[in-house]
């Protein structure tokens, strides 16, 4: 198995880091990493924000639902679907792309592509030895975020990724297996097979959180993802996509 592989077999969440900033070297690696992911077509529809000014961190902790490492992180960067610019490039070339722009096709590209970006990142970040986690909590109020990083219409801010050194690196979740996940020629659509698979994913789970937590927790996969869903969070995004001007048509 090659150093590439192990790495990303190896990643877990950190949520606790030393109170020690990334270097403008490797801050400028991981965003040049995160340029070489792949893009659709060659349209580049994404953008990074690296926020560095600790009140603008913790507005965006606090939106993220107080979590604080957010702000106690080396870097936080930014991921945004960026269409923005293609508006620019449409007046510099006096072409027409406003209806593309704004078709469902270009917004799940520039989705995509932001995606793509922030793997590679999240890749270069760990094997530079540095931990990373995911902030989808910046969505709990993007209309806030919006004002706090001076955001344009055409662009959304999708998620954040904090970088750091870690202090604690917790014990790898356990993934659904390989046969849920990867099917051959078609979609699986054994139902009975499928939830075999889950309920055997979900001791699986059990076990993971009574090991854990020394029996205080004991919930199952399923029942997280059913909670998780009966939420109904977030459920201001459709308009929020529209007034920024995607996902329109």
């Amino acid at each position: 198995m090659n150093k590439v592989v192990e790495t990303i077999l190896a990643h877990r969440s950190v949520r606790k880091f030393e109170n020690r900033p990334l270097t403008k070297e490797q801050i400028e690696t991981i965003v040049r990493c995160a340029q070489a992911g792949s893009t659709s077509s060659y349209v580049q529809a994404f953008s990074i924000i690296g926020v560095t000014d600790y009140k603008k961190k913790k507005q965006l902790a606090e939106i993220a639902g107080n979590q604080m490492y957010v702000a106690d992180c080396g870097h936080l960067f930014v991921f945004c679907a960026d269409l923005h610019r293609h508006e620019v490039i449409g007046e510099m070339e006096k072409s027409d792309v406003i209806p593309s722009i704004e078709s469902t096709e270009k917004f799940m590209v520039s989705v995509i592509d932001a995606t793509i970006a922030a793997q590679n990142a999240a890749l270069a970040a760990e094997s530079m030895g540095l931990g990373i986690c995911y902030i989808g909590g910046i969505r709990n109020d993007l209309n806030a975020v919006n004002e706090i990083l001076d955001i344009p219409s055409r662009v959304i801010p999708l998620f954040g990724m904090v970088v750091g050194y870690p202090v604690k690196i917790n014990q790898q979740k356990p993934r659904l297996p390989l046969e849920h996940v990867y099917s051959e020629n078609g979609y699986q659509q054994n139902e009975s097979e499928y939830i075999n698979q889950l309920e055997d994913y979900n001791k699986t789970v059990q076990e993971y959180y009574i090991k854990r937590t020394n029996g205080k927790r004991n919930d199952t996969w399923t029942s997280q993802v059913a909670k998780t869903f009966e939420k109904q969070s977030r459920m201001y995004m459709q308009d929020y996509v529209k007034n920024q001007g995607l996902n329109k048509r």
